[in-house]
């Protein structure tokens, strides 16, 4: 029988993140897909600002962003009328990246690029059948025989053969019946650097730019009375109607239809991300609706946040109650997600006429306003996710006076000096690796950290501004400790990690 350490089940984007991060860190993977091959359909297409930089620490970004549609703008319409013009994309103080429509299709073949050159390979057609486990591992089987693995993650979707072999429930309801889209070719007068919406009482059409030649995703709620057996040829038919009839472009001609999908949108989320020597993330722990582009993302950043604990776990590094605090950093954010895109969903769908009612002549109109368009930029940017009220932030909560990061903030990218005086970036020095930003003269807290740590896991760095408080970094960019106390970091380090050391 076959062993690994992580045996990873679904090669989706979160499956694929969280491979590339436990590589980079050495960590022996498996993963593997039921599929016989990479998936060629867009499905998701947002990649938020943090989503974009989780993929750069990962090695992963190469050239999406030249790839990519960067979109500036949201306008919607309602009752045909342009009401709404949300400025997006651009640069404020905490966001420097722009928003991108890109396939995930691409996203994933960059991740299985740069997992590649990390020394590994998704086993595509090997399909999890079942899974048992015991206090030293978990025991798969697979279409082609069984595998044994020190650490089980499943990534295998809403339907999750991993989440159900480990008995954890999956509790949630449908928000709303089913959504139609289509991506195809056609002449739209619609400016490409645009995402266009039309609202009018219950029904909606979003019109989404999509790379390559005058390629668009189309997606509206289905008509009334449509059933589950929709053909695919029918789905953009529908849409086209929709079109034609909500935005009032009667011209519209679609020349190709590269792909179509009928979908129920739910809203559920695992009673736990961990049971013993199994464990979850993206879909497989939480699905929601597609409005705002999150679902993506959120996978992303669960797969980074689990990567550098399961590794320092794996290596002796750290005892594995470290584990349980994934759940306790990564289920909050999902549940905030689930619910925000959820009450979007409704607002914008406008099922009852007092939703139709504020979501018009509110909702719609507030959006024109600069304050309300950096908050919701900002919010959707998944910058702001913080895990300020997690186990690992030292103390009591922070008064205004504490300084900032704080404690389970994410840090910016800021500019720093090498040890060898070289300028870098915060981010470009993290991945698998964590950072101690301190004073040159600060040596004594560069060596509790790399005691702990590990030599080659930790990057010794000097904040280009100066500054007398040291700031201890996570692989995943938050801030871990900030002190100047050698003692005082060696004790948050054992509570942390306990008493062991990467060996």
């Amino acid at each position: 029988m076959s062993t690994s350490t992580v045996l990873i089940a679904g090669a989706g984007p979160t499956g694929l993140a969280l491979a590339c991060g436990l590589r980079a860190a050495g960590i022996r993977v498996r993963v593997v897909d039921k599929a016989p091959g990479p998936a060629t359909t867009s499905r998701a297409l947002g990649l938020q600002p943090r989503g974009s930089e989780v993929l750069d620490r990962l090695g992963a970004l190469d050239d999406l962003p030249q790839r990519s549609v960067p979109i500036r703008r949201v306008v919607t319409h309602v009752d045909g009328e342009p009401l709404a013009r949300l400025d997006v994309g651009g640069r404020t103080r905490l966001v420097t990246r722009p928003g991108l429509l890109i396939s995930q299709a691409e996203v994933e073949a960059r991740l299985r690029h740069r997992l590649a050159a990390l020394g590994a390979e998704v086993e595509w057609g090997r399909e999890l059948l079942a899974a048992d486990q015991d206090g030293e591992g978990a025991t798969v089987r697979l279409t082609d025989g069984q595998t044994r693995a020190d650490w089980l993650v499943g990534c295998d979707g809403a339907h999750s053969r991993v989440r159900k072999a480990a008995g954890i429930d999956f509790p949630g309801v449908a928000v709303i019946e089913r959504f139609l889209l289509a991506d195809v070719r056609a002449d739209l007068p619609l400016p490409r650097d645009t995402v266009s919406v039309w609202l009018r009482a219950d029904r909606m059409i979003g019109v989404f730019p999509l790379p390559g030649t005058d390629v668009w995703r189309l997606m509206a709620p289905a008509p009334a009375g449509a059933g589950d057996d929709l053909d695919a040829d029918a789905v953009p038919t529908a849409l086209i109607e929709v079109l034609r009839s909500e935005t009032g472009l009667t011209e519209a001609t679609v020349r190709q239809v590269l792909w179509t999908s009928m979908f129920r949108i739910h809203r559920r989320l695992a009673s736990a991300y961990r049971h013993g020597r199994i464990l979850l993330g993206g879909d497989a722990a939480h699905i929601h609706s597609p409005f705002g582009g999150q679902g993506l993302n959120t996978g992303l950043g669960d797969a980074e946040n689990l990567a550098w604990k399961l590794a320092l776990v794996a290596t002796g590094g750290a005892h594995d109650a470290l584990l349980d605090t994934y759940q306790a950093e990564r289920r909050p954010v999902a549940r905030e997600v689930l619910e925000s895109t959820s009450a979007m969903t409704r607002l914008v769908v406008g099922r009852t006429r007092p939703a139709r009612a504020v979501r018009d002549h509110l909702f719609v109109p507030l959006m024109n306003r600069p304050l309300v368009q950096r908050l919701i930029w900002e919010k959707s940017s998944q910058l702001k996710v913080g895990y300020r009220r997690g186990p690992l932030a030292p103390g009591p909560l922070p008064s205004l006076a504490t300084p900032r990061p704080r404690p389970g903030d994410r840090v910016p990218d800021l500019e720093c000096d090498r040890e060898d005086g070289s300028r870098t970036r915060l981010h470009a020095e993290l991945g698998p690796r964590w950072a101690l930003l301190a004073p040159a003269a600060r040596t004594d807290l560069t060596a509790v950290a790399r005691h702990r740590l590990g030599e080659e896991n930790t990057a010794a760095l000097i904040p280009a501004d100066g500054g007398k408080r040291a700031l201890l970094v996570r692989p995943d960019g938050h801030l871990a400790w900030s002190g100047t106390s050698p003692a005082t970091l060696d004790r948050w380090l054992t509570r942390v990690l306990g008493n062991g050391r990467v060996r």
